[in-house]
């Protein structure tokens, strides 16, 4: 019970955090990039009658000349936002998501100091398509393989993998597919998957070269719809890139099978269990800053976007109830979603 009343306490304190940005954002009646392209976004309802409030935009930078964080913005009341584009980038993926209802994928062509309108439309009725997102690598060397291409049956949009090997493909149909991939120089892949309907599938490919005898490398997870609203697997994507944070999800948490997710969480390196002689008080602490128990520099915790408030965590969350886990262990690594925390922080969602 007591565990019970601590978790609705967290739970019902009020806390609103801004998203994340990569780009300079604008109000709907600014357009002033300079030299740079403008994406005037409007995101309006299945039937294209009525803008949708509230709806976070979601941005990914392509061709760009280094690794860009992609962007995760509101619209305003009006369903419009503007954002001013990277001066190297010459393309962008996006989509919008409003609750468990997404639009379909929109590229555009980035070209500077034009302002491009978009309009997505965000469906709200039964969803008939999914995404597949992934990497295609080299299964011998597992270097990225440039210019695949990406597609499934019956479709005439084609996916091509970028210089680190990634593609998208969306608006793909729900249930099993069938998923080709070709490269000159390599052995074609045809591989059977299945799509779940608004989700995306992330799939690993390794490529065999074409006079190697071995079989071709696939693995594929259907990613959780709520961690992908709220953003998880971008700043995950994000990490891998920078180094910045360390993630975990359901599959890892049942993999270790902690008693307590602070158990799990102790095992990070720079970060342990400190208690006081009693045991009676213990806080999960950054020992890079820490001298004893006086001097703990503990670490912030927050519960979906929400902060404990000084509440054990333990005492909120049990593993089996949590989809995925985000520790940053210093305060340049932390990202924009929260406040800057000296000590590092600790994002859990639940499922």
């Amino acid at each position: 019970m007591a565990r019970l009343a601590a978790r609705q306490f967290a739970w019902s304190l009020a806390a609103a955090w801004g998203l994340a940005g990569g780009a300079g954002v604008l109000s709907a009646q600014e357009s002033d990039c300079g030299d740079r392209a403008s994406l005037r976004i409007r995101i309006v309802d299945d039937d294209g009658s009525a803008p949708v409030p509230n709806a976070v935009v979601v941005v990914r930078w392509t061709e760009t000349e280094r690794a860009r964080r992609p962007v995760r913005e509101v619209v305003g009341a009006d369903g419009r936002l503007v954002l001013c584009a990277p001066r190297d980038a010459t393309q962008a993926t996006l989509w919008s998501e409003y609750g468990n209802f997404s639009s379909e994928e929109t590229v555009v062509v980035i070209v500077a100091g034009m302002s491009h309108d978009i309009t997505l439309m965000q469906r709200s009725g039964r969803i008939r398509t999914g995404r597949l997102m992934g990497h295609v690598r080299d299964a011998i060397t597992d270097d990225p393989v440039v210019a695949a291409t990406v597609s499934v049956p019956d479709r005439l949009r084609v996916a091509e993998t970028d210089r680190r090997g990634r593609f998208v493909l969306s608006g793909v149909p729900v249930g099993m597919q069938e998923l080709n991939v070709r490269h000159i120089g390599y052995a074609p892949l045809s591989y059977v998957l299945q799509v779940s309907p608004g989700l995306t599938t992330d799939v690993e490919i390794g490529m065999v070269p074409a006079p190697v005898e071995m079989e071709p490398i696939v693995a594929t997870v259907t990613r959780s719809r709520r961690l992908e609203v709220k953003g998880f697997y971008e700043r995950r994507h994000w990490s891998e890139l920078v180094g910045t944070g360390t993630f975990y999800t359901a599959e890892d948490i049942d993999r270790r099978r902690p008693v307590e997710i602070s158990h799990m969480i102790a095992d990070e390196s720079g970060i342990r269990l400190q208690c006081n002689a009693r045991r009676t008080d213990c806080r999960l602490v950054n020992t890079r800053y820490s001298s004893g128990v006086a001097g703990a520099c503990s670490l912030s915790f927050y519960v979906d976007g929400l902060p404990t408030r000084g509440i054990p965590l333990d005492d909120v969350v049990r593993p089996n109830e949590i989809a995925g886990i985000e520790i940053y262990k210093g305060l340049s690594s932390g990202p924009a979603e929260f406040p800057p925390s000296r000590c590092g922080l600790v994002a859990v969602w639940t499922k």
